[in-house]
């Protein structure tokens, strides 16, 4: 389905999208914020020419909507550098009325964990996964006036986020390998079958087999056979020392580390930040290493 544009906001020689369709995997509509850099800016919405530019899918952390890393990421002055777009997908349905939805920060309503949902309530709505891989792929490459198919090239896309959002680039990019040429992740939750906040999450998401739960876990992921032994991995990971979250053991990039030596997977850097912490001071302070580290596979 089209999509409806709700804003466009001149930022950084491009123009930031603001914009909402109705999702068939969600069942609800879903807001969706697009980057576009100052190259194809302005042919997004006309007939004229353009060469279509490469795309970074960013995947935001618990309780965030489009907005809060588009508007406080800082990731677009290094986009309009390297003429690459940016994606920013919403982290849940919204307004599925299921009852329960709206009681927690880290389960519901803004916690979608980028799975799809096998139990009842949440298999109805929470399908996630299916949203960013393929739906929403679909909807933002279709061409003319429903999507922007004209100037964005799905041939090449990288994958990147933050916390929640950073579980989510790490995991979906190692089961749909052919989809991105490269990942990344700030402060992300690289074991989550393995601390309270996946625990939480899958158990309600995906029942209580935590065999299917690995199947959504960095760390298991990388030791499978689609990766063990292979020396490109294309990964960049950056973790404050002064995260809480990280302090609390909820988002193990240790395990992360342990699972790539042991599966001699090469490509994988992971740096510790001293005293950074979980928020947007710390992401803003690494977003243009983000973008570079896409923009090596993308251009």
């Amino acid at each position: 389905m089209a999509f409806e544009t709700k804003a466009t906001i001149a930022t950084f020689g491009g123009k930031l999208l603001k914009l909402s369709h109705q999702s068939s995997s969600t069942g609800t509509p879903m807001a969706v914020n697009l980057y576009l850099p100052p190259s194809v800016a302005s042919s997004a919405s006309s007939t004229s020419p353009s060469r279509k530019v490469p795309v970074l899918i960013f995947l935001s952390g618990l309780t965030c909507t489009p907005d809060n890393c588009s508007e406080k990421g800082f990731f677009h002055a290094a986009a309009s550098r390297h003429n690459i777009a940016i994606v920013y997908p919403d982290t849940s349905p919204r307004g599925a009325s299921i009852a329960g939805e709206d009681e927690s920060y880290d389960f519901g309503t803004g916690a979608g964990f980028y799975v799809d949902a096998t139990q009842k309530p949440w298999s109805e709505n929470y399908k996630m996964e299916s949203y960013i891989v393929k739906e929403l792929p679909e909807a933002l490459f279709a061409p003319g006036s429903g999507g922007f198919g004209d100037v964005l090239d799905r041939t090449r896309v990288s994958i990147t986020g933050h916390s929640m959002g950073g579980h989510g680039a790490l995991s979906l990019y190692l089961k749909h390998p052919t989809l991105y040429r490269s990942a990344s992740a700030l402060a992300p939750i690289c074991n989550p079958s393995q601390c309270a906040w996946g625990e939480k999450a899958f158990g309600g998401y995906l029942g209580e087999d935590k065999a299917a739960w690995k199947k959504h876990d960095a760390t298991e992921l990388v030791r499978g056979s689609d990766w063990k032994g292979k020396d490109d991995l294309r990964v960049l990971v950056d973790v404050g020392t002064g995260d809480n979250f990280y302090k609390q053991g909820q988002l193990l990039p240790e395990n992360f580390e342990r699972a790539v030596q042991e599966a001699s997977v090469g490509g994988v850097k992971v740096n510790y930040r001293e005293d950074y912490d979980h928020s947007y001071f710390f992401i803003s302070t690494f977003a243009q290493d983000h973008v570079d580290h896409a923009a090596k596979y993308l251009l």
